[in-house]
């Protein structure tokens, strides 16, 4: 256990501007204030945050100082530069008028962009994952956290590094992926990039929030201290240790009965006495004060604070509802040593020290006149990032639409997700989280419906122009068919019908997807599925594209028995340049080069459930019931061809040290694409039970047809560490199974994952995964040699990919 009364070492300046504070000054600096706030875009807001007052009474809300101002730009519509114009005001007051002249630190959200009108729409995280592609989401990243500072932003909230557990959970979209490297090296990657801008990134949730019970939102986690180490915790730990996190935020939910918002042992403990984390831990808005309304652990908001501060959230957001009056009058009574106070503000002001905040002349420029929030240069790079994470699910040929000369003469573009723009974005899009409150305004940027770039698809593919004939046929949500008639109708006359179906974002209740928006059913929403297989009975040839925040079960439209979609689509939310990129993709301008970041499920009633399973939670002759997915972690189609050829893995490592594992990839089609090549590992007999696969590393590969490139992953044995019967971190020596492969489920050289049991637990779902398309190597053998490795920070956690 730490001394949680340990002092930061902080710099003179902030030592002794510390020594002249008052307990009022100090709490106010460790608190947050929300003004002008409107709908709903945080859990209970309505309740939690009544009275906030308006601007005209901020002198005196801040007559000792602010620590935080609540997304100023993130909460309702406001023209950037006169916000900009009015924040910089603000500042200046604050340094004017207040007695330590101390400016506030701005924060806003920014998962998909930065959460303000006007500005670029990103795809959503799940998309970041589904590119698998850390160097472009750094450099999206970097240029979000430009725009940011210019504005006078100084935090923002994200990466979510949650590992995805259940897709039932509304709060999937947010998330990167299911497999905990890939979520913590894109997730570090964004963290890298932002601070590169100039932003502190921050954390989230940490930890374990994405393993609620069934899937719902703030549920109980029941997740085991092994699981927690192995599964939810090594992104945090990557991003902290790797990618130099200046911010985390806590989870909700409680984790085997003890709210993370209370956790000494996960927010002091582990994360900084452990990880060394230096930085400043932020409450999730009005989770100090759920201690006592929500978990019952706490008595009143005095005894909420003491318990949060203890344990380490040093600011409590979005407002001081229990870290001012109710926590000083804790302090004065004599039941909180003020040391834990001073901690807290210590780290607060070294922060804002960091951040330039305390110098004199912070805000002696004035801001920006002008401000374009979306210039080409994000324009360009949110676009590339959408065209990156479309995958390609099935194609029987009939994609792309344009073929050489050939091309269709009349579309049908069908589907309750073809003509609304807003269908392209996630939950934390300014659109979708806050300008739904707001009906009649304007986006405030340009984006296009896949309907409305469908034309520009075709002009970019050197194509006549085909007559496109629309049809909505159904809503998102409802049960209302009345409109499928008209769209079997238009399907009917069309050369090709491109079906466009899938979520609504929203939050607690509105729309289908997205925080509060959790579900019990997999199906796709509302009668979308009727509307599919109406269309698809006509005869035409049917592209069905799903604009989605999570994975649906879709079984019926991949390997139904009955007449099916010639194409399937997915793209998670990808953001203001999603119908571009879709055009392009469905056209064959773009190669579709993007890998599902989570399994595709097969029923809601087999979740939770992912790749990283031991053999008993897989199928087995034990159990009536069969999880297989329905397309594997990793599975992406191309409209090229790849194979895989030369494996060549080192013998033997040292239990501490680093391996090689080279294969040769070849794109053996008619066209250049890009192949994302996965290695992965099986450890054969360990001291607890663990996954039949793991992915150890991963690369995107371009290639031109016929070209042959060498890949080398130089793997640290750290990838094969798991937390033993002691809980501790360990790499133990013994015989592990090293392959390459396109997805998950290709197990190499038709090697079915049951068959390392003597083949008794399989099922022929689980032995199809094998003939999906996707190139794999047979299976090498690695000894790892020595003693039990004891995993320290000093290792590396890295994999370094060559490609030649």
């Amino acid at each position: 256990m730490s001394d949680t009364l340990a002092t930061p070492v902080v710099s003179q300046r902030v030592h002794d501007l510390h020594a002249r504070m008052t307990l009022e000054e100090k709490l106010a600096q460790l608190t947050g204030y929300w003004l002008d706030q409107n709908g709903t875009v945080a859990p209970m807001q309505s309740e939690m945050a009544a009275g906030q007052a308006d601007s005209g009474a901020l002198p005196e809300i801040t007559r000792h100082g602010l620590g935080h101002y609540t997304r100023v730009y993130g909460t309702r519509p406001v023209e950037p530069a006169e916000r900009a114009a009015w924040l910089w005001a603000e500042q200046r007051r604050l340094q004017r008028e207040t007695r330590l002249g101390i400016p506030a630190l701005v924060h806003e959200e920014c998962l998909t962009g930065l959460a303000a009108w006007r500005a670029a729409t990103y795809p959503t995280p799940l998309a970041w994952g589904a590119s698998f592609d850390p160097e472009l989401v750094q450099e999206a990243a970097r240029a979000i956290g430009t725009t940011m500072r210019e504005l006078g932003v100084h935090q923002g909230l994200a990466p979510v590094l949650d590992v995805v557990r259940d897709p039932r959970w509304g709060r999937v979209d947010e998330c990167i992926g299911e497999d905990p490297y890939l979520v913590g090296t894109v997730g570090t990657a964004y963290v890298r990039g932002l601070q590169e801008g100039g932003v502190h990134a921050t954390l989230k949730h940490f930890a374990g929030y994405s393993g609620s019970t069934g899937g719902r939102n703030h549920a109980p986690v029941s997740a085991g201290p092994r699981e927690m180490a192995d599964v939810y915790l090594p992104p945090f730990e990557m991003a902290v240790r790797d990618g130099g996190a200046r911010s985390v935020m806590n989870s909700y939910a409680a984790v085997d009965g003890v709210p993370m918002a209370a956790s000494t042992e996960y927010l002091t403990d582990l994360l900084r006495e452990q990880w060394g984390f230096d930085g400043v831990v932020v409450a999730d808005y009005f989770a100090v004060a759920f201690l006592e309304v929500m978990h019952a652990v706490a008595a009143d908001r005095g005894e909420a604070a003491a318990l949060a501060l203890t344990a380490g959230i040093d600011v409590e957001l979005p407002t001081g509802d229990a870290y001012l009056e109710p926590l000083a009058a804790r302090v004065r009574a004599g039941l909180l040593d003020e040391a834990l106070v001073d901690r807290a503000v210590l780290r607060v002001l070294t922060q804002k020290e960091d951040l330039g905040l305390l110098d004199p002349d912070a805000f002696a420029a004035d801001p920006p006149a002008t401000i374009d929030l979306d210039p080409p240069q994000q324009r360009a790079l949110a676009r590339r990032l959408a065209e990156e994470s479309v995958v390609l699910l099935a194609n029987d040929g009939v994609l792309p639409l344009v073929a050489g000369d050939a091309a269709p003469a009349r579309v049908a573009v069908i589907g309750p997700n073809a003509a609304r723009p807003e269908a392209l974005m996630g939950c934390y899009s300014f659109a979708n989280h806050v300008l739904a409150h707001h009906p009649g305004l304007p986006m405030g940027f340009e984006i296009r419906s896949v309907l409305e770039a469908l034309p520009g698809g075709f002009d970019r593919a050197g194509a006549a122009r085909p007559e496109l004939v629309v049809a909505e046929g159904c809503a998102v949500e409802g049960d209302d068919t009345t409109g499928i008639p008209a769209a079997v109708e238009a399907a009917a006359g069309a050369d090709v019908a491109v079906v466009v179906v899938g979520d609504q974002a929203g939050l607690f209740g509105r729309g289908t997807v997205g925080e509060g928006n959790d579900v019990q059913s997999l199906e796709l929403p509302g009668v979308q599925r009727a509307l599919v297989e109406a269309v698809v009975a006509t005869g035409t040839p049917v592209v069905l594209v799903l604009l989605t925040g999570r994975p649906y079960a879709i079984g019926w439209a991949l390997d139904g028995e009955g007449p099916r979609p010639a194409a399937v689509v997915q793209a998670f939310f990808p953001g203001e340049g999603g119908g571009d990129a879709l055009a392009d993709v469905l056209t064959g301008v773009v190669n579709p080069s993007g890998r599902l970041p989570v399994s595709l499920p097969r029923a809601a009633g087999a979740q939770p459930h992912g790749y990283l399973h031991p053999i008993l939670g897989g199928p087995s002759d034990v159990t009536s019931t069969d999880p297989t997915p329905v397309r594997p972690f990793g599975f992406g189609l191309s409209y090229a061809a790849f194979a895989y050829a030369d494996l060549a893995v080192d013998t033997a490592v040292p239990s501490s040290g680093t391996f090689e594992a080279a294969v040769t990839v070849t794109n053996t089609g008619t066209v250049a694409g890009t192949e994302t090549v996965q290695l992965y590992a099986r450890d054969v007999l360990a001291t607890v039970a663990r996954p039949v696969a793991q992915l150890l590393g991963y690369r995107r590969v371009d290639l031109a047809p016929g070209e042959s490139r060498r890949v080398t992953f130089r793997v640290p044995t750290t990838r094969l560490a798991f937390a033993d019967r002691r809980l501790v971190r360990v790499v133990e020596p013994g015989e592990v199974q090293v392959w390459a492969a396109a997805h998950a489920g290709a197990t190499g050289s038709g090697t079915d994952l049951g068959d390392t049991t003597g083949g008794a637990i399989s099922s022929a779902r689980h032995r199809a995964q094998r003939d999906l398309p996707g190139a794999a190597t047979p299976r090498a053998t690695l000894t790892v040699t020595g003693d039990v490795h004891e995993v320290t920070g000093a290792d590396a956690r890295i994999v370094e990919v060559e490609i030649a």
